[in-house]
């Protein structure tokens, strides 16, 4: 299988250059949804039934959470209130009451019993992994991710737009420094099709996938444990050495979606960030094709234009 860049960094000049099947892809002719935003707080647009799973489970464990710490909140007010010292000075002798005993018991059994049958279901359909559509085996690795296309015989690595393995002659005669963002980096994003927002979020290529459509990415490391994470998809994986894990999603919107490995990996953890493509089927289609002549020397199929 060919790959995109060899395992040991070498290269480093063709790295950087423009990959044929991802040019047609550039994120200006794409919605970024899935960017982190400066300043804001919650969680990424939901584009997942996995995803929206997780964000309404939240709120309902917000919701439990506010209600017991209000209601115990003002029993410790009106406790204080009404058997304080001054307005009871003889302090009651009972030790027992059985009807509170039994209201305490009862009421955490249904409340655990409420999130129980709200979150079991939830967490079957994440852990219960349906028929594909489409097959990508993610590795990780000391610090770029590995994706094959499993059913189509090709692959790539994704390196993030301004690690050592993408930086050439060129960007460091116009002042580009690995991992530092500056003009010539900024440059460098722009050349990609990304903007200066998107430093240590783009990579130099990126998982394309068809809207609408179940994805099964299989994920596993080559060297250390890493994690594959999108968070507007609602998935996070471990990527252990020696082991090959499963998640599964279904995008329901076309637009750019980020991700990063979220588990500590050694000294470049914080530059291996993941990017995904959805696109309409059409336009995958016709990335696929380039794709696979460009990873793996297939051919594409002629076409003959009607008249």
């Amino acid at each position: 299988m060919k790959k995109l860049l060899s395992l040991s960094g070498l290269m480093t000049g063709l790295a950087a250059l423009p990959v044929m099947a991802q040019e047609n892809l550039r994120i200006d002719g794409l919605e970024t949804v899935g960017r982190p935003i400066d300043g804001k707080m919650g969680f990424q647009p939901a584009v997942t039934r996995v995803a929206q799973d997780i964000h309404d489970l939240d709120y309902l464990l917000l919701v439990v959470c506010t209600v017991i710490t209000l209601f115990v909140t003002g029993l410790i007010l009106w406790i204080v209130v009404r058997y304080n010292k001054k307005r009871n000075p003889t302090a009651a002798a009972f030790t027992h009451h059985t009807p509170i005993e039994i209201a305490w018991t009862l009421v955490p059994i249904l409340i655990l019993l409420l999130i129980g049958a709200y979150s079991l279901p939830i967490l079957f359909r994440q852990q219960e992994i349906p028929t594909a559509d489409i097959t990508i085996k993610a590795t990780g690795n000391q610090w770029y991710w590995t994706h094959e296309y499993v059913d189509e015989g090709f692959g790539f690595d994704s390196y993030m737009i301004g690690a050592p393995a993408t930086m050439t002659a060129e960007d460091e005669e116009a002042g580009g420094v690995a991992h530092v963002l500056n003009d010539a980096m900024v440059a460098k994003l722009e050349r990609a099709g990304y903007a200066r927002e998107d430093f240590l979020l783009a990579t130099d290529t990126s998982v394309v996938l068809p809207v609408g459509k179940t994805v099964v990415v299989q994920v596993t490391g080559a060297d250390v444990i890493h994690a594959w994470t999108i968070p507007a998809f609602g998935v996070k994986q471990d990527a252990v050495p020696g082991r090959l894990a499963e998640l599964w999603f279904k995008p329901e919107r076309e637009g750019v979606y980020y991700g990063q490995c979220s588990e500590l990996c050694g000294q470049a953890h914080a530059y291996m960030p993941i990017t995904v493509k959805v696109v309409s089927e059409e336009a995958y289609a016709e990335w696929l094709g380039k794709a696979k002549a460009e990873y793996a020397g297939i051919d594409q199929p002629l076409t003959v234009a009607s008249k």
